[in-house]
């Protein structure tokens, strides 16, 4: 199986797909990299957690993943908050990130056992 086929990877790609393509025209640079970073360092710890060696390497990029989740999610309610995000895309998101984040947990605790 490749990083690819995991579903966890292909729904964090869809999601920084999204808050790139949202945030393409902002002229706030520093919001704008900063919530896009974040958003691409969920999929891009997740493949690259997969593809390492060891079990306990492919934990910690998993767990770096769900921490840039948590970052991503943070990011989009100060966005909702200041107007950057329209409410209802920003709680799609928001719930996307929750998702990702428990699809993670059980990646972690499977390559744990």
């Amino acid at each position: 199986m490749r990083f690819e086929d995991l579903q966890v990877w292909k729904r964090s790609a869809r999601l920084c797909s999204e808050v790139y393509q949202s945030f393409s025209q902002s002229r706030d640079f520093g919001f704008k990299d900063q919530i896009t970073r974040s958003a691409l360092s969920i999929a891009s710890n997740i493949a690259e957690g997969y593809e390492r060696d060891g079990d306990k390497d492919r934990v910690k990029f998993f767990s770096y993943a769900k921490g840039s989740c948590a970052e991503l999610r943070t990011q989009i309610y100060i966005g909702i908050e200041i107007g950057y995000i329209e409410k209802s895309s920003g709680q799609r998101w928001a719930e996307e990130t929750r998702e990702i984040s428990r699809m993670l947990y059980g990646l972690m605790n499977r390559f744990r056992e």
